[in-house]
């Protein structure tokens, strides 16, 4: 044999042995599937198709991406937050018991020695007293809320350790360390100078982004980088402490009757936690009964919600009570209840609900009720949780929403949120 041909055939052996040695980039294996995390109202096997997606480089989503990771960068140099921290403990003296006042109530008088509350302390709808940020927990508890499902979700489509690390951080603090967690109650929440050391209303301060905890949750549990088995249990001991908090105290009870958006905003947390915390059956109950207890007689035939038209902040009422009622839908899918399809005597629907706010939500229309401070973007996430579920003209409005301050997350986080401000 010539040197010419060995030299092809040694050649030809190269190429064929380094083919079969190094995979070209396109031959790699895929990495392993994000797992689906076992949130409660967000659906978590559409989580892990989103971030499939995004590992894939979808270029929307990587522009969705951007604003929430710009969300959860703001709360690194924050916290962690302590419910210990308060100036002064809650009616019974356990710095350990959460406290937050009435937001609507104010001081008649001006504060003197001999009164030093201003008492008696007289209601204005609407208008939020700046004493209810100063010496209670509630602005630290929602940035808990907050912060958490940010961060929790960052962690999620980035894999970026310090998202993860940051929000174990902050629940650990404000649950579970002996020295700073909170007690699973809420005995002491919207109190009233001079009037009341707590009120059963006040269990909106949780029912109102609890929920997104328990995703925050679920989401760490896929897997997250400092967040142990003894923080799951601790939380799982917590959530269960909580729910029978709930269930069972006077205040819960009392919550449970109420005809409007605090009755609503109750029966998701129930849910939530009942799904949380293993108890499928009070979930699926729970849901079931909101279609007589909640939809049937605080919706209108024509999808108007009366007892929210009736605040002076009718728009923001409207679509807050409809996060409510979009979560516990959420809830439902996972228990096998559709809310979305049932329909009362007289027609109502969530799907009226939601229709009845598009005119103004999409700007073809003013809002006709009172309305102290007026966001078109309060209902951008009721309308997408909508056009999900199949409503056509909420299909068609979306196009139209106004984007909320910091965009719209919904690709990324699909469960409605109060988007706007409570105070006003």
């Amino acid at each position: 044999m010539s040197a010419r041909p060995l030299l092809g055939v040694l050649l030809a052996a190269l190429v064929a042995f380094t083919a079969g040695a190094v995979p070209t980039a396109s031959a790699r294996p895929a990495p392993p599937a994000p797992r689906a995390p076992h949130t409660a109202v967000l659906d978590g096997a559409r989580l892990q198709r989103m971030k499939v997606r995004l590992d894939h480089g979808d270029p929307q989503l990587r522009d969705t991406a951007r604003a929430l990771t710009a969300r959860a960068d703001t709360w690194l140099a924050q916290g962690p937050w302590t419910v210990v921290d308060k100036p002064r403990p809650a009616p019974g003296g356990d710095v350990h018991d959460y406290l937050s006042q009435a937001p609507y109530w104010w001081p008649s008088t001006p504060p003197a020695p001999g009164n030093p509350w201003g008492c008696p302390y007289v209601q204005r709808d609407g208008q939020r007293n700046p004493e209810v940020d100063t010496g209670t927990d509630r602005q630290d508890v929602e940035k808990v809320f907050d912060s958490t499902y940010d961060l929790s979700l960052a962690w999620y489509y980035t894999g970026e350790k310090r998202y993860a690390v940051k929000a174990a951080q902050i629940l650990r603090t404000w649950f579970l360390d002996p020295a700073t967690r909170m007690n699973p109650n809420l005995d002491h929440a919207q109190f009233i100078p001079c009037k009341y050391d707590g009120r059963a209303i006040g269990i909106i301060d949780f029912s109102q982004s609890y929920t997104s905890v328990l995703d925050a949750l679920a989401v760490l549990d896929t897997g997250a980088a400092g967040w142990t088995k003894a923080d799951h249990a601790g939380m799982a001991q917590w959530n269960a402490d909580f729910l029978h908090w709930l269930t069972d105290s006077d205040f819960g009870r009392q919550e449970g009757t109420a005809a409007n958006n605090h009755g609503t905003f109750y029966d998701l947390q129930v849910a939530a936690l009942a799904y949380a915390t293993g108890d499928e059956d009070l979930a699926r109950r729970t849901i079931l009964n909101a279609r007589t207890a909640r939809i049937a007689p605080q919706i209108a035939a024509d999808g108007s919600q009366p007892q929210e038209l009736a605040r002076t902040r009718s728009w923001h009422y409207s679509a807050f009570d409809l996060v409510a009622y979009t979560r516990l839908a959420a809830i439902g899918r996972h228990v096998g209840v559709n809310l979305w399809k049932y329909r009362g005597p007289d027609g109502q629907s969530l799907f009226k609900a939601v229709d009845y706010l598009l005119p103004a939500a999409t700007g073809a229309a003013a809002w006709p009720h009172p309305e102290l401070d007026f966001s078109r973007f309060a209902a951008t996430d009721v309308v997408h949780a909508a056009a999900d579920a199949g409503d056509r003209q909420a299909q068609r409005a979306v196009p139209s929403l106004q984007e909320p301050p910091g965009g719209d997350l919904w690709a990324l986080r699909p469960a409605a949120e109060q988007l706007d401000s409570i105070a006003g």
